[in-house]
């Protein structure tokens, strides 16, 4: 197996940041925001048509802008083991071993880093139009993007969300398949022959974190006019929301927001079976020089295990495994900001310093 490790071209996060990254000054407390009532936290959702479910499904892709293609790419199919798919002039579209759609990753040629969108999918062509009505009403300009002008997907909308990243909805996404297909497939055979290679080997992507100046409109919005349900929140002293976490999949979170610069992008998240492999994770990634951000932990907000860690050119991913299933009738979990340490990173019970701070 290569190393991607260049000794020269080494930084500390904790002192400098790659070419890129921003660290800027990210305290969790927001300076103004929604006070929110717990209690009715979760009462946004979509209404379902009868016999059917509606809205958004989960997360569909992410797409990131990078600064050497070659490099983000080297790094994403030979330590983390996604497959390349496509790739044109400028772009190249991964997907993980046991994912049947086209891509979940972009990796778009830029001079700077940071995110381009965030995808996701809703379930019928038709949620496309009540989506792009309720999205109009709250004021925002909507775009249609038609069939064939994004490689392995249907027509779709994007749209600026109020905490400023752009936001794509689809319904139509090619499937490529996987390796072992869906009949009679060897469950474990894949996963061992990425790990043989030294490849962390994640079945899927997971989630993601963006940030926003105002936790709570951004909440809001996610939840009055996208139907996302908070899973579990952290509030101020007065009882302003710092953080959330919200899901569509009936996972502990889909998407969350931190407090942080509009338009940023803290990390995303690949999902892992086990914490057995979240420790061979870290094995390849020390393998491999990967300067790890926090971890191998446990979150106490959503409970999974967990490690933080960077790509070659700034932009902060994860692995994660564990937590639970919130069905439609879960309270909203409240953490305080008195114990926003073991909210965070439960065993350590304090923050990493780089963690709260440097976001792409």
């Amino acid at each position: 197996m290569t190393s991607l490790r260049d000794p020269e071209a080494e930084v500390d996060l904790a002192e400098g940041t790659p070419a890129g990254m921003f660290r800027e000054e990210m305290p969790w407390r927001p300076a103004d925001g929604a006070r929110v009532d717990p209690s009715d936290s979760r009462a946004a959702t979509l209404p379902t048509k009868p016999g059917r479910p509606s809205g958004i499904l989960r997360l569909a892709h992410v797409d990131v802008t990078v600064t050497d293609l070659d490099l983000a790419t080297a790094y994403y199919t030979g330590v983390i083991g996604m497959q390349e798919v496509a790739r044109d002039d400028d772009a190249v579209y991964l997907k993980c071993w046991d994912e049947e759609d086209h891509h979940s990753l972009k990796l778009q040629y830029s001079p700077r880093v940071g995110l381009d969108l965030m995808s996701f999918k809703v379930y019928h062509a038709d949620d496309l139009d009540e989506l792009e009505n309720k999205v109009a009403r709250y004021g925002l300009p909507v775009q249609r993007i038609s069939k064939g002008e994004v490689l392995g997907q249907g027509e779709s909308i994007r749209f600026g969300t109020p905490s400023g990243q752009t936001m794509e909805l689809v319904a139509d996404i090619e499937k490529v398949g996987t390796s072992r297909g869906m009949t009679n497939p060897n469950i474990l055979e894949e996963y061992g022959e990425h790990l043989a290679l030294g490849q962390i080997a994640p079945p899927r992507m997971d989630h993601m974190l963006v940030t926003a100046e105002e936790v709570g409109e951004a909440t809001q919005f996610y939840m009055d006019v996208l139907g996302f349900r908070i899973t579990e929140q952290l509030l101020d002293g007065n009882g302003h929301q710092m953080a959330t976490w919200m899901e569509r999949s009936h996972s502990p979170h889909d998407l969350a927001i931190v407090h942080g610069p509009n338009g940023g992008l803290h990390h995303f998240a690949y999902w892992l079976d086990e914490w057995d492999h979240v420790r061979d994770a870290a094995d390849i990634l020390a393998y491999n020089g990967i300067q790890l951000d926090v971890g191998p932990t446990r979150h106490g907000i959503t409970r999974g295990s967990t490690i933080y860690f960077f790509d070659p050119l700034g932009t902060r991913n994860e692995v994660f495994t564990g937590g639970y299933r919130p069905d439609p009738d879960f309270p909203t979990i409240t953490w305080t900001e008195d114990n926003i340490g073991r909210a965070v990173f439960y065993y350590e019970g304090r923050l990493n310093d780089r963690f709260m701070r440097v976001h792409t």
